[in-house]
């Protein structure tokens, strides 16, 4: 598998703080955003990379196995391996009405994950155990010895990593399963959390029907806008005159471009509503509701002239309100 150095991604050491992390993975996400590099593939996978790092970095229980198992740490935590007990055994059970089964396996971890890999990122898509391929024993509760015996198959699990934008238009993504590949395909409105089956598509059976598969969803933060729920939250500067007079300004959605009204004497921190503008809800038609927080943008430089016109107004506000 190719292993991915998610500090290094991040340019961040090993020692570093969940503060530094989140403060590495902005300032990235605002470089490589595709917003900002249209069309540049390069940028694409530098800003995919970045949100795969943080999504492990930024979970203190992820990066704990990550820094104890390197890039099979997802592969060996969903198989059950455990890092503390030594001699690289690993174990998963699969209960049933009439008993439960276990397969035990020994050495090399690796060994029963096939080696080599899919080619999909180690977090994200080639995390699939592969059930008793390597099994070096087995025992079953119901009835002589387990052999022979007809047995239920195993339900797989993984996660997969999208962004803000496909979540937002919906995506699709290859599975690699090792005998198969499957397309999964994830509405519009998908959520961190939001769980996915694939009926049919987990291990096979010892003479029984295979198990599913279950996916779970993360979405990746977005350095514009924060998702709250079905709403979203961005922030926006005007400048100091559309402020005082009023106007139109342009913001950027995750739909496309809008002109927003600005009213007339608008003040600093002020919040505007685009009402459906926000995440689409999913399984529905409907959307959320996108809020713009407002910032007034004063001039840096004033020149001599300017000045002596701002001092101006100045004075004929205090003869009004005096």
């Amino acid at each position: 598998m190719n292993y991915k150095d998610y500090y290094n991604i991040l340019g961040v050491a090993k020692t570093a703080s969940q503060d530094e992390i989140k403060k590495a993975y902005r300032k990235l996400a605002v470089k490589y955003h595709p917003d900002k590099n249209p069309g540049d593939k390069e940028a694409e996978e530098k800003f995919k990379e970045i949100g795969e790092a943080n999504e492990v970095l930024s979970d203190p229980e992820k990066r704990k196995l990550y820094d104890q198992l390197g890039a099979n740490w997802k592969q060996y935590k969903d198989a059950g391996y455990d890092p503390s007990a030594g001699g690289g055994r690993a174990r998963y059970s699969q209960g049933d009405p009439g008993g439960q089964y276990y397969y035990e396996f020994e050495g090399d971890p690796s060994d029963f994950f096939g080696g080599g890999g899919s080619g999909f990122s180690d977090f994200f898509e080639s995390f699939f155990g592969r059930g008793a391929g390597r099994s070096r024993g087995f025992s079953g509760s119901r009835g002589g010895s387990g052999f022979g015996a007809d047995m239920p198959g195993s339900d797989l699990a993984g996660e997969v990593n999208i962004s803000l934008k496909e979540a937002y238009v919906g995506t699709e993504r290859i599975v690699d399963l090792g005998r198969e590949k499957i397309k999964l395909k994830i509405k519009p409105g998908a959520y961190t959390g939001l769980k996915l089956r694939a009926k049919g598509k987990g291990e096979k059976g010892r003479g029984g029907k295979a198990g599913d598969l279950f996916i779970t969803i993360h979405v990746s933060p977005h350095p514009v806008y924060e998702r709250k729920g079905n709403d979203l939250y961005m922030e926006a500067h005007v400048d100091l005159f559309t402020a005082l007079l009023g106007g139109k300004q342009e913001v950027q959605t995750l739909s496309g471009r809008v002109n927003i009204t600005i009213p007339e004497g608008m003040q600093s921190g002020k919040q505007i509503r685009l009402k459906g503008k926000g995440m689409p809800v999913y399984g529905k038609s409907s959307h959320g509701d996108l809020y713009i927080k407002l910032h007034v943008k004063l001039p840096e430089k004033l020149t001599g002239e300017q000045k002596e016109l701002i001092k101006k107004l100045k004075d004929s506000f205090q003869r009004t309100y005096a």
